[in-house]
This record gives C-alpha cells, sequence and structure tokens, in this order.
C-alpha cells in the first residue's frame, strides 16, 4: 500500500462540491445512501467521485461492481476506478490496495488518519462536481481528520442518515453535536430505512416507526431531506453491482431517492 510516486497536486481544487455522508452509529444504510445519492447525481448528469474512507469496513466498490480492480498511477496521484464506461461516477477505497478483498485493516489510529490525509490529497478527481464522502459510523479520530482537512476546501457539509427508531436518533444528537464543534455545516438528514415497501403490493408498513429523522430535523432547525422506505430491491441491486434507480424507476424507493436529489440540488443553489 504505497504512496503515488510523483508531485502531489491540489488535487481537490478542481471539485466543485464536497459531501460527506455521516451517521451516529452503523447499520443505518449509510454506504447505501452515499451509492444512491452518487448515482442519482449521475443519472442528472452530473460528474461524480465516492471516496470510501471507511477503512475497517469498506463496501463501496462491492456496491459499484468494482472489487478487484487495481489502482492506477499518474503523474498527479492516484486515479479513482471508474465502474462506467463513460467514466461519469469515480470510485476509491482501500479495498483497491489491499491484496485480497477479505484481508482486514488492522491499523492504529496514526496509519488511518495518514491514509485519510492522502486520499483526500493524492486521488487525481479530474473535474467533478460531486465528491461524496462516505465516512465510518460515529464520532472517531477519523472523522477529526477529515474534518480538518477538508476545511481549506469550504466542503458543502455534511448529509446525517439515521432510521426512525429512538436509540438511532440519540445517535444522530450526538453527531449534530459534533459537526457544530467542528464547524461542518450540516446539508441535511435522511431518514433510511422508513417503513418497508411490500415486493408483491407496493404497500409501506412502518416496521421501525416513522418521522423520527424528520421530527429531529424541526427540532434542530435543519433540512430534512426526505425519507427512503425499505425496499429488498435495493439489497439486491447493491450485491449485484446494479443502479437500483436505473433498474426499479418506479418503485417508491427510487422515487424518494429521486427526490432527495432534487432537494439537494436546490441545496446547493443557495449555497456560495
Amino acid at each position: 500500500m504505497s504512496a503515488p510516486i510523483g508531485i502531489c497536486l491540489d488535487n481537490l481544487s478542481t471539485v466543485r462540491h464536497v459531501i460527506l455522508i455521516l451517521s451516529g452509529k452503523g447499520g443505518v444504510g449509510k454506504s447505501t445512501v452515499a451509492t444512491q445519492l452518487t448515482l442519482g447525481l449521475k443519472a442528472i448528469g452530473k460528474k461524480v467521485g465516492i471516496l470510501d474512507v471507511d477503512l475497517c469496513g469498506p463496501s463501496i466498490p462491492k456496491m459499484f461492481n468494482v472489487e478487484g480492480n487495481d489502482v492506477h498511477q499518474c503523474p498527479e496521484g492516484w486515479l479513482p476506478v471508474f465502474p462506467d464506461k463513460d467514466q461519469k461516477v469515480g470510485v476509491m477505497s482501500i479495498s483497491f490496495l489491499l491484496d485480497h478483498k477479505d484481508d482486514a485493516v488492522v491499523w492504529r489510529g496514526p496509519k488511518k488518519n495518514s491514509m485519510i490525509k492522502q486520499f483526500l490529497s493524492e486521488v487525481h478527481w479530474q473535474d467533478i462536481d460531486y465528491l461524496i464522502i462516505d465516512t465510518p459510523p460515529g464520532t472517531s479520530d477519523e472523522h477529526i481528520t477529515v474534518m480538518e482537512s477538508l476545511k481549506g476546501y469550504n466542503p458543502d457539509g455534511a448529509i446525517i442518515v439515521t432510521t426512525p427508531q429512538a436509540v438511532a436518533i440519540g445517535d444522530v444528537r450526538r453527531e449534530l453535536t459534533f459537526c457544530k464543534k467542528t464547524g461542518i455545516p450540516i446539508i441535511g438528514i435522511i431518514e433510511n430505512m422508513s417503513g418497508f415497501v411490500c415486493p408483491h403490493c407496493s404497500e409501506c408498513t412502518n416496521v421501525f416507526s416513522k418521522g423520527g429523522g424528520e421530527s429531529l430535523a424541526k427540532q434542530n432547525n435543519i433540512r430534512f431531506l426526505g425519507c427512503i422506505p425499505l425496499d429488498s430491491q435495493i439489497a439486491s441491486c447493491m450485491d449485484a453491482g446494479q443502479d437500483f434507480n436505473e433498474k426499479c424507476p418506479n418503485s417508491p424507493a427510487a422515487v424518494a431517492i429521486t427526490s432527495i436529489i432534487k432537494r439537494l440540488i436546490e441545496v446547493d443553489r443557495d449555497l456560495p
């Protein structure tokens, strides 16, 4: 896992929008949301990069069906892996630097932080509209490293993913406090797994209750970007590395994701 050879250039300077995907706890579907936002932005003509800094649990390459790919170097640094022929989406993950996909990353904090700094400075994204950064759950050293490294680039901010249950909402409150303390703007909250869509009749049942994320957003005067219901087709598409929105455009979950993308673009219009 050596660093790129050559001159380290300011690779983030050509990225128009930088968005972090955060969650207070694991298991809320943060990486799935990050993937769906990336593909949704691509669908409306945006050029997007997705950076997986969940070093101990990298799942983004599988979701884009690019597991086992090698990362190539150029004079400007690492080139991301492109899952599509027209190179509208670029993917970078620690997974590409491991000898085997099942290898565990058993590193102490300083080595993790050094790797994250390399990812943020040495990946040659070229001229992209959005960089989506998928982070580990919680508020750890890795998050602080990301925040500190991005401060000079005025990132758009963070999207926080939660599920409707009270235990997840409690963790999100701590995530909101973390964002305020580190000075990262909060773009909005997404409530994931908000009801279950029956694959036969498309009826939505509130398995985990509903509305916790929206209520939290109102309490804290934060934008609520929308709810995404549980849909078994999302899981099957992610496992197969397929574009869920493209394969199931009329499903309630796909409609919800499209609405969230529209709200995100509206937010961007309000940003400097």
